[in-house]
């Protein structure tokens, strides 16, 4: 077996080029003769030198031989002989089907196999990516992808970048990496990921987020079709995402308040509306610099949201001029409002328990403009709040304490007007206790420049959340729905976080290492979509009792494995097997509840 380097001249320009194939002499009437086994392409990356080492590696595993010396070679060369070993098995596991029965392995009897030799190779994750293409089908997201013109082999870059998300998060290129050397998704596909190259990834991205509205409306219709979903509520919230470099040449990254402290960067801004089960009906990136309130309008009039429909959002975006235009077009809305002062009568107030234990205390106030205010006092906020309060203070107060003993200490701050320096720092970052104490810097008599001694005094201010923790307030214009229900839809908000978070954490919306704008789209759409499929997925998991968080149900399935055992056998040739390692009882546990097979891949047979 050895590689061999051929010219080939193109049809139409007449360019001459190299084209490398893997082949085999043998002889035919005393005339040596040789065999292609592969075709390897023009752009084989293997150096020359290295050719014969490859291919001692691929008889090597072919044969499952274990030599007295193992032959050392580089991890690229030793990746590329594994890969070529596999194509190789694949191609002579199809000629065996093609002749079963004809050989004692395709009756399934027992086999002497020499066990000091046996081997396991090619490990590849299989349990992510077969839970995420059952998402896929359900949800018919290949089917959408082919209606809007995508080629069968953009919509497997499309779904390896997605279900990469889903199993091992990063950019593109690590995806592409963890499709080549670490997944099973290929198999699957009956896709070589192996071969493409990055541009027909960043192609079929470029594809992909030129048609996102038509694909994100055809989806969302089969979502409610699947689920019975009817889009009455209707949440918006927004999420950023920041730049590993600079992103000139992206004129929506811009530096603004980042939620993930990253303001060193430029960062973009992506909008999200959701219905009140979780999934996203529209996706739209904004300037990272935008204002939250700017761009409620321009989602909810894209997406043509019926009148009746009761939008949910926080008080970032509830703007006077946001709810004055929601009212304006008849849309009811229900957010926390933006008053700073917190007011709470229990006299009158309705209980409502919750699903962890303590009760929320519920007042409803109808305002002359025909406003609900509906002031809530929570048992388990208390108590939080009440927490969050007392350690901010001891903080803060350990801190005035130290810079009190150091007035009487060499080298340490004195001056008075250093003094009040360091306490109006203390106070900015500790501002939560700040507030709530009145400090005084007493001058030294001898020196009026220096400071003597401070003093403090604790002085809640009213109406704070010192004085009223676990009290907050929601507005809304729906005046049709008690305390409970406005209470109790709001709180899905809430609920939902817990979700959205995994969109920002575990699918890898963060970093973006992009510098173009239409690339950079395209990975926030990709996560997107990633999303909906862990949606899909752990709403039918709870359906059946399992809670468990996607990164959880994740690191689970990704130790379930498809492994090659390689057994010599007692006649001189090698038995290959490919499959499914037997799923772990947790494994087992997903599978049946989403009514798929716990061995991915079947059996694939061969002998060399």
């Amino acid at each position: 077996m050895f590689v061999c380097k051929t010219k080939t001249r193109t049809g139409k320009e007449g360019q001459n080029y190299d084209t490398y194939r893997l082949v085999r002499s043998y002889r035919d009437n005393h005339r040596v003769r040789q065999k292609t086994l592969l075709n390897l392409g023009s752009d084989f990356e293997i150096e020359s030198k290295q050719w014969p080492l490859l291919c001692s590696k691929v008889v090597e595993l072919l044969q499952g031989s274990q030599p007295l010396i193992p032959l050392k070679c580089s991890p690229e060369v030793e990746h590329k002989a594994k890969y070529l070993y596999a194509q190789l098995v694949e191609r002579q596991a199809t000629r065996i089907e093609e002749i079963a029965g004809e050989d004692p392995l395709d009756q399934g009897e027992f086999q002497a196999v020499d066990l000091d030799n046996a081997s396991l190779i090619l490990s590849r994750s299989v349990g992510v990516e077969q839970v995420a293409l059952w998402a896929i089908e359900t949800l018919g997201l290949r089917a959408i992808l082919r209606r809007h013109g995508l080629r069968e082999i953009q919509c497997h870059a499309i779904l390896g970048s997605v279900i990469g998300r889903m199993a091992a998060p990063g950019s593109e290129r690590h995806t592409n990496r963890w499709l080549r050397e670490s997944s099973a998704l290929g198999e699957l596909l009956k896709r070589d990921f192996e071969t493409m190259g990055h541009s027909q990834w960043y192609r079929a991205s470029d594809a992909l987020i030129s048609r996102q509205e038509k694909i994100e409306s055809d989806w969302y219709h089969g979502l409610q079709t699947i689920f019975d979903l009817k889009p009455t509520i209707t949440l918006y919230d927004l999420t950023n995402t920041y730049f590993e470099g600079q992103a000139r040449k992206i004129p929506e990254a811009q530096r603004g308040r980042s939620k993930e402290k990253r303001s060193d960067g430029p960062l973009l801004t992506l909008a999200l509306v959701r219905d009140s089960r979780g999934w996203v009906r529209r996706s739209k990136v904004f300037a990272g610099n935008v204002s939250e309130n700017q761009t409620l309008a321009a989602m909810l009039e894209s997406l043509a949201v019926p009148a009746e429909a009761t939008v949910i959002m926080d008080c970032g975006i509830a703007t006077e001029a946001n709810l004055r235009w929601l009212r304006e077009r008849g849309t009811r809305y229900l957010t926390v409002s933006r008053q700073q002062e917190r007011i709470f009568d229990p006299e009158g107030a309705t209980e409502v328990e919750t699903a962890s234990g303590p009760s929320v205390y519920l007042r409803k106030e109808v305002q002359e403009n025909g406003e609900v205010f509906l002031y809530c006092h929570s048992e388990q906020r208390e108590e939080k709040e009440r927490a969050m309060q007392e350690s901010s203070d001891q903080k803060f107060t350990a801190q005035l304490e130290r810079l009190q003993a150091g007035l009487s200490r060499p080298r340490r701050i004195k001056r008075r007007d250093k003094v009040h320096q360091k306490i109006g720092r203390l106070k900015q970052q500790y501002s939560a206790a700040g507030q709530h104490y009145d400090i005084q810097v007493i001058p030294d008599d001898q020196n009026p420049q220096n400071a003597k001694s401070i003093t403090w005094k604790h002085h809640p201010k009213p109406g704070s959340k010192a004085t009223h923790p676990g009290v907050y307030c929601l507005r809304t214009n729906q005046d049709q729905w008690d305390e409970s229900t406005l209470w109790k839809t709001y709180i899905t908000l809430t609920d939902l976080e817990a979700v959205f978070r995994s969109l920002k954490s575990e699918l890898g919306l963060r970093p973006s290492y992009h510098q173009t704008s239409r690339r950079a789209k395209g990975h926030l759409f990709l996560s997107v979509l990633a999303y909906q499929l862990v949606q899909t997925i752990r709403t039918r998991l709870r359906a059946k009792g399992i809670t468990d968080s996607w990164n959880t149900i994740r690191d689970t399935l990704n130790d379930h494995k498809r492994v090659t055992g390689v057994y010599r056998r007692i006649d001189g040739t090698t038995v290959h097997v490919r499959r499914a390692v037997s799923a772990e009882p947790k494994q087992r546990e997903i599978y049946e509840a989403l009514g798929i097979n716990s061995a991915p891949g079947g059996v694939r047979k061969s002998k060399a």
